[in-house]
């Protein structure tokens, strides 16, 4: 009966406690967290550099325009 019940407490005490279960999912939650939020800041970096090429493409044609403009005025 003592062999039994020893195998049976080595047997409880093997697995995790509830302490080792809670900062198990609180590491997994955190591992999501950060994974979330780097998730967005590589969106808000790729939509910042759209912004900065839509920039200079505005430009380039603003000045592309001010050129023709100025070559059509010249003209007359």
């Amino acid at each position: 009966m003592l062999p039994v019940a020893l195998i049976a407490m080595m047997v409880v005490a093997c697995g995790p406690s509830q302490e080792e279960i809670a900062a198990q999912e609180q590491a997994i939650a955190d591992s999501v967290a950060a994974h979330e939020a780097q998730v967005i800041l590589d969106a808000e970096a790729a939509q910042a550099e759209l912004d900065a090429a839509a920039q200079v493409e505005a430009a380039a044609k603003a000045k592309a325009d001010s050129i023709a403009t100025a070559t059509a005025a010249v003209k007359k």
